[in-house]
């Protein structure tokens, strides 16, 4: 299985202040410790850039995700976005713009989402996502 992790795992299993936990966080640390595909995007390391602070911190979290491979969007993606976006509004269902673009990246490289952002457990149901759930 080859994941894309977003932003809310990473942030949970990078805090130094407390045991991360959780089932995504494990499955993270499985899947790094085995070897397997791990994808993300710039957003994802600005998002947690911008989350910690201190030189040393965003040093450390930068040099870590010099390993993982960033999938870069291009001009479909946005427009595949922008469509997954009104797609899940007709159906009631309120995303965020960068969330879309996320989604939209994993859907386009057939990828599995590794998060525990809501959002993308109710764009399931109406998109071709693909969202990673514990056994």
């Amino acid at each position: 299985m080859t994941l894309f992790v977003d932003t809310s795992v990473w942030s949970l299993a990078l805090r130094r202040d407390t045991m991360p936990k959780g089932p995504e966080v494990q499955r993270l640390r499985e899947a790094l410790g085995g070897g397997e595909s791990i994808y993300t995007t710039g957003i994802v390391l600005q998002e947690l850039l911008q989350g910690f602070q201190g030189p040393r911190a965003k040093a450390q979290i930068a040099e870590r995700f010099g390993v993982i491979p960033l999938i870069v969007p291009g001009r479909d993606d946005y427009i595949d976005a922008a469509e997954l976006h009104s797609e899940c509004r007709r159906q009631g269902i309120q995303i965020g713009t960068t969330n879309a673009l996320l989604a939209q990246l994993c859907i386009r490289h057939k990828l599995v989402m590794l998060a525990n952002d809501p959002e993308f457990s109710r764009m399931t149901r109406w998109t071709p996502l693909q969202l990673w759930h514990a056994p």
